[in-house]
């Protein structure tokens, strides 16, 4: 099918942004959209004790008006919510109906290597019709997320949220307590965005600026500033629209399972404390969260526990959690409200005193764009922080390896070398390492926008010591759409091995105009702040474009572990690597 022929087939943007009213799982019913009113919503399950038996297969559903069959597990999409205690070892018998391998990935929790679940490395993979034992101590509490690592199962719906009980109790408490696990549902086979995104990267881009655009830009700027500063990105072949791969033109944005028109609701009575466990649970969605009118205290970041921070936003990359507590002021409806980085669509629930109320939906925020500073980082870090260009379009073109005018005192700035070749567009020589950026977007937008900044961990760091160092170049070609560390995708790249015990610091420096979420599986990635000062513990790390970031390995987990990014069709084009500890 031709890159035309299957645009023709998406689903109005209205149709992706509102879904049926119902949002909707069709539960194999066979009710589609002559039959929405009567489709059965089935509440999503929740499996708490020791013991879980999980069956990975099909179901239909339909979320747009389109007939689509989804991947789920015990005929839940999202999965049933598993309820653990810290301390406790759980065993889980996964069963695949499917006619293809399957496999589920703990996102997040520390166990044995064999228990990880990613094909190729810890086993072999579920077999169709065959079956798989997990069973492994769960030393951790906090929230967390299960999916599929098997191609691209976890977009078709294999993905289901974990709570675990700490053993002593919440450190905060609160009258309710909900997983709000937000997801982009597609329509289309993921590997026809796959094959669209290797013909043209920017397949998904509906986004480009227009000629009253570049009108605008002439009136504020010049004429003469603003053709220099699109030669340039022509020059460099990007867009400065370019803020996420699939947009929603081929995605419906999901909390819960439910679409927007669907609405999830939580409910809570007057003067109630709300523990909210938000996950990003999509396949390549950033998502900005915010409550109109409400303030949300962020208290755990990727299942850990962190000092108290007060907020109006956070950005939530792929694989991310957070947990926040809101305590509503008024005695009516109010919009969880959770729109794309790219801003072209959003996911929405509700928190109600009653059933069936409703709170206003706020219009998308402006579709920002990347400045020259997202790209050079460190050379005009103060132009960047206010959504400037400043003088970046003249300076970018000394910036840039191989073009005109590059000063020679730029190759001292980072330690790592620049890779170089067919599988990279572009090179940073000196990224910046700030980290209260909260990232394209969000930069003085009125409100009080989280950053890695303000995430402080209320214990003790793992890795006390730094052994030695690695440097990690985060790499791609956007046209040809290969991802890759340090210019090598995982077919060509050797694993990293560490030895067992020692305590590595990573350093990774972002080269591409992509935010990459990094997940290092079975260990914990324990970020650096500026000074090398231990700042927060997470699972999975946001690198912005241009900017580095460090963060302690303790290596204490022997065996073949995963190392990517977690924007799924990134890891899948060879942003992947293997870690070895031994």
């Amino acid at each position: 099918m031709s890159m035309q022929d299957t645009r023709g087939f998406q689903p109005s943007r209205r149709r992706f942004v509102q879904g049926l009213a119902l949002g909707g799982v069709a539960a194999g019913l066979g009710l589609w959209r002559g039959d929405a009113l009567a489709q059965a919503i089935t509440p999503r399950a929740e499996l708490s004790g020791t013991h879980f038996e999980l069956d990975i297969g099909e179901l239909p559903v339909d979320f747009t008006g389109r007939r689509r069959i989804a991947t789920v597990v015990n005929g839940q999409l999202p999965a049933p919510l598993l309820r653990w205690r810290q301390g406790d070892t759980v065993t889980l018998r996964v069963r695949n109906r499917l006619p293809v391998t399957s496999s589920i990935h703990w996102h997040g929790m520390v166990l044995p290597a064999d228990m990880d679940g990613v094909p190729g490395l810890s086993f072999d993979g579920i077999p169709p019709g065959g079956e798989y034992v997990y069973r492994f101590t769960v030393n951790q509490a906090g929230t967390y997320w299960y999916h599929s690592h098997s191609r691209f199962q976890e977009q078709t719906g294999l993905y289901g949220p974990i709570v675990v009980e700490p053993r002593g109790g919440e450190r905060h408490l609160a009258e309710r307590d909900y997983v709000v696990m937000l997801n982009d549902w597609t329509d289309l086979d993921p590997e026809t965005i796959y094959a669209n995104l290797k013909k043209q990267g920017d397949y998904y881009n509906y986004g480009k600026r227009t000629v009253g655009e570049f009108l605008r830009e002439t009136g504020r700027d010049g004429v003469s500033r603003t053709l220099a500063e699109r030669r340039m990105w022509n020059q460099m072949r990007m867009d400065p629209t370019d803020l996420a791969d699939v947009s929603a033109t081929a995605y419906t944005y999901l909390v819960n399972g439910r679409t927007p028109a669907g609405n999830w609701t939580g409910r809570f009575d007057a003067g109630d404390r709300l523990r909210l466990r938000f996950i990003n649970g999509s396949s390549m969605t950033f998502f900005d969260v915010r409550i109109p009118g409400l303030k949300m205290t962020v208290v755990a970041a990727d299942g850990q526990p962190v000092e108290p921070v007060s907020v109006d936003e956070f950005r939530i990359g792929a694989a991310e959690t957070y947990d926040v507590i809101v305590q509503p002021s008024a005695d009516r409806a109010w919009t969880i409200f959770a729109q794309s980085m790219d801003r072209t669509g959003y996911a929405r629930g509700t928190l109600a005193p009653r059933a069936g109320m409703n709170a206003d939906v706020p219009p998308l925020d402006p579709r920002p764009l990347l400045s020259m500073a997202d790209m050079m980082g460190a050379m005009d870090h103060d132009g960047m922080n206010h959504g400037g260009h400043g003088d970046m379009a003249g300076m970018a073109m000394d910036a840039m390896p191989g073009m005109p005018g590059m000063p020679v005192s730029m190759a001292h700035v980072t330690s790592a070398p620049l890779p170089t070749g067919p599988e990279v567009d572009m090179r940073v020589p000196a990224p910046r390492s700030n980290l209260d950026d909260p990232g394209v977007g969000l930069r003085d937008n009125g409100r009080r926008v989280l950053s890695y900044a303000d995430l402080h961990a209320v214990d003790a760091p793992i890795s006390p010591r730094v052994d030695r160092e690695i440097q990690l170049r985060l790499t791609g070609n956007m046209e040809r759409y290969l991802w890759s560390f340090d210019a090598k995708r995982y077919s060509q790249a050797e694993p990293l091995r560490l030895r067992h015990g020692e305590h590595v610091r990573i350093v990774l420096n972002n080269d591409s105009m992509m935010t990459h979420p990094i997940h290092l599986h079975g260990m914990w990635s324990e970020l650096e702040a500026p000074d090398g000062s231990f700042q927060v513990r997470k699972h999975t790390v946001m690198v912005q474009p241009a900017q580095r970031v460090s963060y302690r390995v303790s290596a204490d987990a022997l065996g073949r572990w995963a190392y990517h990014c977690h924007l799924l069709y990134h890891m899948e084009a060879g942003m992947f690597r293997e870690v070895v500890v031994a």
